[in-house]
């Protein structure tokens, strides 16, 4: 059966940056687009990076351009989430997903699974 496993959260100060992994199991990741989505406190489920099965084709949120980089090992079955310059609006539970076979970057209604997440604190 499918799972991810994200690991890699915790507190850090503004400014700083933070790695997040996503293990899959029970399938194969290089047939699927991949993605982080976030859940900031008191808001929904969003978006934040994307990124095809390659890994050649990647999407990111306006508010991370920039800071953010999604990265992919198929060989390792691992996503990844490069977090850098953190800002406390960064903070909330990172979710990594599995999209539908065939598409990447889709919404989170159209999310084929998800991980449990992992909390990041962004503070002073």
């Amino acid at each position: 059966q499918l799972q991810l496993v994200e690991s890699g959260g915790g507190l850090v100060q503004p400014g700083g940056s933070l790695r997040l992994s996503c293990a899959a199991s029970g399938f194969t990741m290089a047939n699927y687009g991949m993605g982080w989505f976030r859940q900031a406190p008191g808001k929904e489920r969003d978006g934040v990076a994307c990124i095809n099965r390659s890994g050649g084709e990647t999407r990111y949120a306006d508010s991370v351009k920039g800071r953010f980089t999604i990265s992919r090992d198929n060989a390792k079955n691992t996503v990844y989430l490069q977090m850098d310059n953190l800002k406390p609006e960064d903070t909330g539970v990172y979710f990594c997903a599995r999209d539908p076979p065939g598409y990447y970057c889709v919404g989170s209604q159209a999310v084929d699974g998800w991980g449990q997440g992992t909390r990041v604190t962004v503070s002073s």
